[in-house]
């Protein structure tokens, strides 16, 4: 079991989604439940890998490999470290949520849309799991599909376009990833003696390419992986993507695929090409200030609520790219941990958003105002996200932000408190947005009859609700639990990474 496991959490989305479609459209609560019962079951597989882990091995665990393209000595490998066991178990946590969310919002094609749900859960957990990079494009790709069809069907009034802009962004940076998969393969062919695409043995090979090879290469991935992110300036499809989506697409969006770029950077870009990332880290970190601050401020004068979430992902977003190219074990420490608590708390805000819009039929600041009168239950709980949001201290935002500011501090990747100064200033600006617009959409007057009607929030958007907000403050109160499981990889990945740069970091 325990060699298999991971094939079996993969699967089960999968073999869910296939199952749903013998049955029949009209059962439509059957459907809801049975897509969500499969969540459920992925999510208790991911808990017992959680519970057998070994916190002290840095290697890989769970591996299950088998040859898959016999001619190509391409391998169907999988297997998890601290790191990539995060992602996992954000994955198959915020996935029956959104299950759970969507129950009134999505009243057509419900089997349609819980197939896709299923087959994007399974897409993200192959993209965390893969330690074959053949493997992890193809899983890097499919997620592409559901999600287009999330977007493209069940979004808003401009859905098609974009899903289609979605789409384009994300495969024109996936081209370049895959003519460095090629590139990178037949190089390490020439020196292990034969065609590999297995991440274990890429490692061994990629740092020692020529540094004007490895330039390229490092670009290739990172552009891909960047527009993912999404870095500034190639964030543009995010806030179009976020408010057309239903909310179910847009906790997804900002829960877990975002991740999916910060988690290549990691897997990919650092291990394998260590002096290009040593030798971009400045001007990479220089694009993850401005992400951090531009974000902010555009934020800042959005008039709709989902938007001004929208852009606050990629003012939070930049302070992980920071972290991660600081390249010391504070920083990566709080950017990996600050992908879960972006997707808590992100992923918060969309879900209480939709709640609200489902209610009202719009995201305008200017329409609301007073209703803490009227949905008092609500105003807290939105009271609550938006100050983990903004980093409180107590809160999971605020561990995640500090030992980003410490580690690009101390940076020698970086080698100036400048960063660290200026990307500082998102933490106040994200205070200054989301405080305002808390104030505008829940204090004053309430002057829009039509809001006098609000129902507060009933018990399943409550119980949809409080799973995340016990992380957020169990992450706030104690970090420990989540930092101790990703110490072991983060510190080997630092110290493969000097091992190799040791001059250049100094």
């Amino acid at each position: 079991m325990e060699n298999n496991i991971l094939t079996y959490l993969l699967l089960t989305p999968i073999v869910g989604a296939i199952l749903i479609l013998f049955m029949s459209e009209e059962k439509k609560s059957l459907i809801r439940y049975f897509g969500l019962a499969i969540s459920v079951i992925a999510f208790i597989i991911s808990i017992i890998v959680y519970l057998d882990f070994d916190r002290a091995n840095p290697e890989f665990q769970f591996v299950h490999s088998f040859e898959w393209i016999k001619s190509l000595n391409i391998h169907y490998n999988v297997g998890i470290d601290g790191i990539s066991l995060l992602m996992v178990l954000l994955t198959t946590f915020m996935t029956p949520l959104t299950f759970l969310s969507s129950w009134k919002g999505i009243d057509k094609k419900i089997k349609m849309f819980t197939f896709f749900m299923l087959m994007l859960e399974a897409g993200m957990l192959g993209v965390f799991i893969s330690l074959d990079i053949f493997l992890f494009y193809i899983f890097w790709e499919a997620m592409l599909i559901p999600m287009y069809f999330i977007i493209g069907i069940w979004g808003g009034r401009e859905r098609i376009y974009a899903s289609v802009k979605f789409f384009i962004y994300t495969m024109a940076g996936s081209l370049l990833m895959l003519v460095a998969i090629i590139w990178l393969a037949v190089y390490s062919s020439e020196q292990l003696g034969s065609f590999t695409t297995s991440l274990t043995e890429l490692y061994k090979v990629g740092p020692t390419i020529p540094h004007e090879l490895q330039r390229w290469m490092f670009l290739a991935f990172f552009i891909s992986f960047a527009i993912k992110v999404p870095l500034f300036p190639l964030h543009t499809w995010l806030p179009d993507a976020h408010v057309q989506a239903p909310t179910a697409g847009s906790v997804i969006l900002a829960g877990v695929l975002l991740k999916m770029g910060t988690y290549g950077l990691l897997r990919f870009n650092l291990p394998l090409f260590p002096q290009s990332a040593v030798e971009y880290a400045p001007i990479i970190s220089v694009f993850a200030v401005i992400g951090i601050i531009y974000g902010a401020l555009v934020a800042m004068v959005q008039t709709d609520i989902k938007k001004l979430v929208a852009y606050s992902s990629v003012s939070h977003l930049g302070f992980v790219v920071l972290g991660i190219f600081a390249m010391n074990i504070e920083a990566v420490q709080g950017a990996v941990i600050q992908m879960v608590n972006h997707g808590l708390s992100t992923g918060a805000l969309f879900l209480m958003v939709g709640m609200l819009y489902e209610r009202t039929h719009t995201r305008e600041i200017a329409d609301y105002g007073g209703i803490a009168k009227v949905i008092p239950v609500f105003a807290t709980l939105f009271l609550f996200t938006s100050l983990s949001s903004m980093g409180l201290p107590g809160l999971n935002g605020f561990i995640g932000e500090f030992l980003i500011l410490l580690g690009s501090f101390k940076s020698n990747a970086l080698d100036s408190w400048w960063f660290t100064i200026f990307a500082a200033t998102g933490v106040i600006f994200a205070a200054v947005y989301l405080l305002w617009m808390y104030q505008r959409v829940v204090f004053g007057k309430l002057t829009n009859d039509k809001l006098k009607s609000l129902t507060d929030l009933n018990s399943r958007e409550i119980i949809v609700l409080l799973p995340i907000f016990i992380f957020i403050v169990w992450i706030g109160i104690y970090p420990s639990t989540f930092l101790d499981l990703t110490s072991v990889s983060v510190d080997q990945l630092i110290r493969d990474v000097s091992n190799y740069t040791i001059n250049l970091l100094n």
